[in-house]
């Protein structure tokens, strides 16, 4: 089903008015939407495709549970945005001469060509709907621009250092230079009007924090039709992004880091069981948040949409799933958000009813 873009229109419910509490709701329910404003869903590594039958069976023979963790796939990424998703994650892999993940005896032009490369498991699940960062990049960029009103998309990052089974080679590590490149990739396929950076937030600003904590992002009418673009790695990796800055300055990239940080904008919590509470105390603060809503496929074994649930609960801006559609093999387990709609309005952030027109 194509989704059109959203129009968020906030209007107060008819109990707004009998007291102050009401007063101040019923601000809040008018005032304009900002980009953490807003929830929806999107998938997690979202370029995988299915893994050949014999590999799979050889990792099952090593580990059981490996194998069932590996055990899904997505479809290409304009059909999951088709679908509703407006948060995309993607696995870059250094490869700036080319040829580091070529497979022995399989001829893939993608995989030959210098630029980062999209996989989950170098050499083992190389299975990827978009090899190239470049064309995952072009991919999302054509769609939006036939989907102009589309609310931002988040582009989740994992720097990936894996070694290059296939032909026993280490992994290619991410220096600081490395990272510029990995910058400069995205800015060469997206111009500055389809991103939003954490520049863009932090504006006049001392910190990128300060402005969080001020509610400076842009609002959902200036954002609609950008990305934004979000790495997912732990403390060292994000070091080497930040390097010396005193947040992100001139950055594509906000980083996941603790709420503290003074380069503090997005977090990863995964766990919206166990984080919940977390979770929301950052959504209040004005923190962008992305969860999953299961994981390893096991949520979908067992047809249990509670971990779903909670994190609809927890106001996490962007929800991860792997089963946007349900897979038959398991059961009907599916994730979506009410009513079959791209966005809504932020349940922790927005007190009031909102009409959602697709």
């Amino acid at each position: 089903m194509l989704l059109l873009s959203l129009l968020l229109a906030c209007t107060p419910t008819d109990d707004l008015a009998d007291d102050r509490a009401g007063d101040r709701a019923n601000e809040q329910a008018v005032a304009p939407l900002r980009v953490n404003d807003i929830s929806a869903v999107g998938t997690h590594n979202s370029y995988k495709l299915p893994m050949p039958l014999e590999v799979m069976e050889t990792i099952r023979k090593k580990d059981a549970r490996a194998a069932e963790a590996l055990d899904y796939a997505h479809r290409p990424l304009n059909e999951q945005l088709d679908r509703g998703a407006r948060q995309i994650e993607l696995d870059v892999n250094r490869d700036p001469e080319g040829g580091y993940y070529s497979v022995p005896g399989e001829a893939i032009p993608e995989l030959d060509a210098p630029g980062f490369k999209v996989l989950h498991i170098a050499g083992i699940d190389n299975g990827s709907t978009c090899l190239q960062l470049k064309q995952c990049l072009r991919i999302l960029r054509d769609w939006s621009d036939a989907h102009p009103r589309h609310v931002p998309i988040l582009l989740m990052v994992n720097a990936k250092e894996s070694d290059n089974e296939a032909l026993g080679r280490p992994a290619l590590r991410f220096d600081e230079a490395a990272f510029d490149a990995l910058d400069a990739e995205i800015r060469s396929v997206l111009p500055p009007e389809k991103l939003i950076t954490p520049d863009d937030v932090q504006g006049d600003y001392a910190s990128l924090r300060e402005a969080v904590l001020a509610n400076n992002w842009p609002g959902l009418d200036e954002a609609r039709g950008r990305f934004l673009f979000a790495l997912d790695e732990g403390p060292e990796k994000v070091a080497i992004y930040r390097g010396e800055r005193a947040s992100l300055e001139g950055r594509v990239f906000f980083i996941n880091t603790d709420e503290h940080s003074p380069a503090a904008a997005y977090l990863t919590l995964n766990d919206p069981i166990a984080e919940g509470d977390r979770i929301r105390e950052a959504v209040e603060a004005g923190f962008l948040v992305r969860t999953r809503a299961d994981a390893d496929t096991r949520e979908a074994r067992a047809g249990d949409d509670t971990r779903f649930q909670a994190a609809l609960a927890s106001g996490a801006q962007y929800i991860s799933t792997d089963y946007l559609w349900s897979d038959p093999r398991f059961s009907d387990y599916r994730v979506g958000l009410p009513g079959g709609v791209a966005a809504r309005a932020n349940p922790v952030r927005r007190d009031a009813a909102c009409s959602i027109t697709e």
